[in-house]
């Protein structure tokens, strides 16, 4: 499979200015998380090979743009 996570950009975390990672989980979707304070995008999810790719753009569009969700009370 393609390695997705090189050809894309993501910008360092709008929370705390982390740096990023895109994350695919079983084989299913895309999300991009904080190392550092575990903020992250909604799962982006995908049903076959040929939108494997348009499903990490999606998640790391939605990174760079602050759609992002935290793990805190309050949130």
């Amino acid at each position: 499979m393609l390695n997705i996570s090189h050809e894309l950009d993501l910008q360092d975390c709008p929370i705390c200015g982390g740096p990023a990672l895109l994350e695919e989980e079983k084989d299913a979707s895309f999300y991009v998380m904080c190392m550092d304070c575990g903020a992250h995008t909604a799962d982006v999810a995908y049903r076959t090979a040929d939108e494997r790719p348009d499903s990490a753009q999606r998640a790391a569009r939605l990174w760079n743009i602050g759609k992002v969700l935290r793990s805190t009370p309050g949130e």
